[in-house]
């Protein structure tokens, strides 16, 4: 359910600005969204973990805060991470 030190790993050099980026918004983004996607997963097997869900709620929430300060920071940076994690439309 959770998402591996291998995995994190890869999402984080991905989605880095620069070499050792490890707290922009666009990585921290790419990883809500890799451990959301896991949470899905997991709650399309066990529908009744309303605790699950709660947790998948809030990383939700986290996330489309984390968007919104992009967009209102670059709207291209934005444009462009939404395009490359495959969200929205």
């Amino acid at each position: 359910m959770s998402i591996t030190a291998e995995r994190k790993q890869e999402v984080i050099t991905s989605y880095a600005t620069v070499a050792g980026d490890t707290g922009s918004p666009e990585v921290q983004v790419a990883v809500l969204t890799e451990r959301i996607r896991n949470l899905t997963d997991h709650m399309s097997e066990h529908r009744k973990d309303f605790h699950s869900r709660r947790g998948l709620l809030i990383l939700v929430g986290r996330r489309r805060r984390l968007l919104t300060y992009v967009k209102g920071k670059s709207h291209q940076r934005y444009l462009e991470l939404i395009q490359k994690l495959g969200l929205r439309r």
